[in-house]
């Protein structure tokens, strides 16, 4: 049997659809995991390739009023169902009522997105054998530099089950994502018309200047190398070595 080594190597110079295509064909239970652009370019792909496809979002409570409608927007325009994963309120109230709404500026993001997206995103992950990522390599400084396209997601797999994770535009740039949404009209978060690129919570986002990284919008307060929420922990593990 062909190991994840293995295909990685197989699938590493492949278009994003064949990568997709042998994502979708080879597990029953998968799912993309949609948040921005390049997931758009995903599930326009993925939607021509499947009739059983499988979209979950997270929305942590803080998110701007224009994401909100782009899911929406997304939704309607593939007639697909999204998956709206919640974080556990218990957890944030706890958290907000010891220490406010605004921690993450005083003691970092970490704890903040651990309950808002990562433990969500674990419980989900839990229910599937894959899941499939628009992660690309020029993203991060220091934390994406060698995402694979596919690989074992160490973060989230268990003794009892091993997680893979597919990532089909990890050799893609931004320029190659846009293109494509130009090409193929497909809906785009209007944050980007105010000089958003990489956009996730209200509170940690901002817009980028001309020449400006696109994670210099995300925890400007915090070190580049450390730009990650813990949906892709395994990131900042592997760029530690």
């Amino acid at each position: 049997m062909e190991s994840i080594k293995e295909l990685n190597e197989r699938l590493s110079d492949q278009s994003p659809r064949a990568i997709l295509k042998h994502a979708l064909g080879s597990y029953d239970s998968i799912a993309v995991s949609f948040s921005g652009a390049e997931d758009v370019v995903l599930i326009e792909l993925a939607a021509k390739l499947t009739d059983n496809l499988k979209v979950f979002t997270l929305d942590t409570g803080r998110l701007h009023a224009e994401t909100y409608a782009f899911i929406e927007k997304v939704r309607k325009h593939y007639n697909i169902d999204i998956e709206i994963l919640f974080p556990d309120a218990a957890e944030v109230e706890e958290l907000v009522s010891k220490k406010g709404l605004f921690s993450f500026y005083e003691d970092g993001h970490k704890e903040c997105c651990g309950i808002r997206k990562v433990n969500p995103l674990r419980r989900k992950l839990a229910t599937v054998d894959a899941w499939i990522t628009g992660q690309r390599k020029d993203q991060s400084p220091g934390t994406r530099n060698d995402v694979p396209v596919v690989q074992i997601d160490d973060a989230f797999s268990t003794p009892e089950k091993q997680l893979v994770k597919f990532n089909p535009l990890a050799n893609w740039t931004s320029k190659d994502v846009w293109d494509y949404i130009r090409m193929t009209e497909a809906p785009y978060n209007e944050l980007h018309e105010k000089g958003f690129v990489s956009i996730g919570c209200q509170p940690c986002t901002r817009a980028v200047l001309p020449g400006q990284h696109e994670r210099e919008g995300r925890w400007w307060w915090e070190e580049a190398t450390h730009k990650e929420c813990g949906l892709h922990a395994g990131n900042l593990i592997t760029s530690a070595k």
